[in-house]
């Protein structure tokens, strides 16, 4: 079922951005390992992205509700795909460099921070408020399927014919991607300060982002998401930080098989994606987020007490498929709950904790394993389960209010089946 011309524009940009994506999970690495032998600057390419992602993101939410959201996708995409065209142009010549690689990879971690978050802020425009699940599920869908399964193998597959190939089309995807967003409406929000009077000042950056973030702490459902958003990026990077050692030292699996597990855990994640919608619509969000939440946990926990290579390839597919459905429900809350003007600064508000919690998470990784392999894993269950228990308690208050929007997507249904 369709939702929509403008929606269907925003899915296929997006989809194009996300095989950009997957290219670049592949390529970009290679691309490093082939300019230096030294693992630290290797690993240092996720390190800059994920400091990037997180100075940036609170400005970046600010501009998001300053400007035309259209817009700012548009350049951004355009930006991102600019950069990536130029270091392959480099490449290519052959001066290309780690200092230019390291560059790139902050422009892009910046840019798509901007992007991520102006998608978001759009689609609750483009769709009406009962299609937001399935919207969600849609990008959810596309991106598990660029990301894991076309772009992972595509990249390495143009690497090998040349290093500058990935690249290159790295960079015309994000553009194509840019260029498509133009098509949409152009839907100008003001914030309060964005339209200050004559002889008035607009407020700094900063202060804006703090209404943003004032306002998530006092809104008790949007708050909870974020806070146990937080908690379940902790979570979730306990196992996934050690994953590759734990498949190796506890499973006995080459790479081959590594990454095979990895391939039947995104089936669990597209799967997810699809199965989203129809869970919440029959047991509400709150029930729907708490027992993702407790499945998460149930799958970790079982899965640190096995060192059979299938089971944990299956145990690791309804991990993932319960991370899609909790995401869809959270981002599906947020954009039914946040008013329109604010919508850019809570999500780079939520945005923040989550990225605090996943650096928290992998630091707290590798310093368990070093007592036992499966201890992050034990520990990433547990998590889970305290943030299933919060769920339940959180939102039992907020009941009302989630029980409301259910009735609000039914109402328009009831009239057309009365006028019927």
């Amino acid at each position: 079922m369709s939702l929509g011309r403008g929606f269907t524009l925003l899915w296929g940009a997006n989809a194009a951005s996300n095989l950009a994506d997957g290219l670049a999970f592949v390529s970009m690495p290679l691309l490093a390992a082939s300019l230096t032998d030294d693992p630290r600057w290797v690993a240092g390419l996720a390190s800059v992205y994920a400091l990037v992602r997180l100075l940036v993101a609170l400005p970046v939410g600010v501009w998001i509700d300053r400007a035309d959201r259209r817009t700012l996708l548009a350049v951004a995409n355009v930006l991102r795909g600019g950069a990536v065209l130029a270091l392959a142009l480099c490449i290519q010549l052959g001066v290309g460099s780690l200092l230019l690689l390291y560059i790139a990879f902050a422009l892009i971690g910046t840019l798509e921070s901007a992007a991520d978050n102006a998608s978001v802020s759009l689609i609750p425009g483009l769709v009406p408020d009962r299609d937001l699940d399935r919207a969600n599920s849609r990008i959810s869908a596309t991106q598990i399927i660029a990301d894991e399964f076309a772009g992972p193998p595509l990249g390495g597959l143009l690497f090998a014919g040349a290093a500058a190939v990935p690249i290159f089309a790295m960079g015309g995807l994000w553009a194509g991607a840019g260029f498509l967003v133009l098509a949409l409406p152009k839907r100008f929000t003001a914030t309060a300060s964005s339209t200050a009077g004559p002889g008035q000042r607009r407020a700094s950056v900063w202060a804006d982002a703090g209404v943003g973030a004032r306002w998530l702490r006092g809104n008790r459902v949007v708050g909870s998401l974020a806070l146990i958003g937080a908690l379940a990026s902790v979570g979730y990077m306990l196992p996934f930080s050690i994953l590759v050692l734990f498949a190796q030292q506890r499973l006995a699996v080459d790479a081959a098989g590594y990454g095979l597990i990895l391939a039947v855990s995104a089936l669990g994640g597209l799967v997810g994606s699809f199965t989203a919608p129809r869970i919440r619509s029959r047991i509400g969000y709150r029930w729907t987020i708490a027992a993702s939440l407790l499945t998460g946990a149930a799958s970790l926990l079982a899965l640190a007490a096995t060192e059979n290579s299938v089971v944990a390839a299956l145990l690791l597919a309804v991990y993932i498929h319960h991370a899609v459905v909790w995401g869809i429900c959270a981002t599906s809350l947020r954009q039914r709950l946040v008013p329109d003007e604010l919508r850019g600064r809570v999500n780079a508000a939520s945005r923040v904790l989550g990225l605090l919690g996943l650096a928290l998470g992998s630091a707290l990784g590798g310093v368990l394993a070093q007592v036992h392999m499966a201890l992050p894993v034990v520990a990433g269950g547990l998590l889970f389960m305290v943030c299933a228990v919060a769920a339940v308690v959180l939102f039992r208050a907020t009941e009302p209010v989630l029980a409301n929007l259910l009735l609000q997507e039914a109402a328009p249904r009831a009239g057309r089946g009365r006028g019927s």
